[in-house]
């Protein structure tokens, strides 16, 4: 999984910013170097942490599979100073299940 735009690395691994008011697309490549030829991604899951007595949580509001072993997660919400990990957890056609997880950051963004 070698495509991650707009993604930042530190040592826990891969995170995203978001504004609260933003809903965006948030995309994993499977196909790039994990999933073997002629195997297929047959089922996605994705869920987001949750924190105690967070009253706005970052929402999913859809989910699916692309062609070619890309996986997507649409999200909205979130409170401002608030990280939350989400994870990824994929089926193949050939019965192999394998999750990432990436994390994103809630800040309020400017120009």
């Amino acid at each position: 999984m070698t495509i991650k735009t707009g993604y930042k690395q530190d040592v826990k691994g891969s995170w995203i910013p978001k504004d609260p008011d933003a809903q965006l697309v948030y995309a994993m490549d499977w196909g790039t170097e994990w999933l073997a030829q002629g195997n297929s991604i047959s089922a996605v899951t994705y869920t987001v942490s949750t924190i105690t007595g967070d009253t706005t949580p970052l929402t999913i509001e859809s989910s699916g599979i692309q062609a070619g072993g890309i996986t997507y997660v649409e999200l909205s919400g979130g409170k401002e100073g608030e990280i939350y990990t989400v994870t990824c957890t994929v089926t193949t056609s050939g019965a192999d299940v394998d999750a990432r997880r990436f994390r994103i950051k809630v800040e309020d963004r400017y120009l």
